[in-house]
């Protein structure tokens, strides 16, 4: 098991890791729309924080020698579902495998985002 460490996405805020990579597979915490170089939520609505929120998985994904390609399941927890549709835009650029995916509305995000994505994909030798 293997930490996944990275500057390019938010510093973990609690007693977790960005991802944890082990064997072929990549674990990537929910990663929210906080901007890794400021450390605040990135300014706007939903369009602007669900597209943070795909880079940091992004850049973690990255870290852990994977890529948005390669991911095999999502778990997306949004504000408010009537942001559904405007989340689904940005999230269709970024994750063009349709991985299976889980999306639930939640009472409250870390530092009020709008959003959060976590993620699992293959790494390494696996089959993409």
């Amino acid at each position: 098991m293997r930490k996944i460490t990275t500057n390019s996405a938010p510093k973990a805020i609690g007693p977790y890791s960005q991802g944890i990579s082990i064997g072929t597979l990549a674990f990537v915490s929910g990663q929210t729309p906080i901007d890794p170089e400021t450390g605040a939520l990135a300014p706007g609505g939903m369009t602007e924080q669900a597209d943070q929120a795909c880079r940091n998985v992004r850049a973690v994904l990255e870290a852990a020698g994977s890529s948005m390609e390669r991911v095999v399941k999502t778990t997306c927890f949004l504000h408010d579902m009537a942001d559904f549709q405007t989340f689904n835009a940005v999230y269709e650029r970024y994750f063009v495998s349709c991985p299976a995916r889980s999306c639930v509305a939640v009472k409250g995000l870390p530092k009020d985002g709008l959003c959060e994505i976590e993620a699992i994909a293959l790494t390494g030798e696996a089959d993409a």
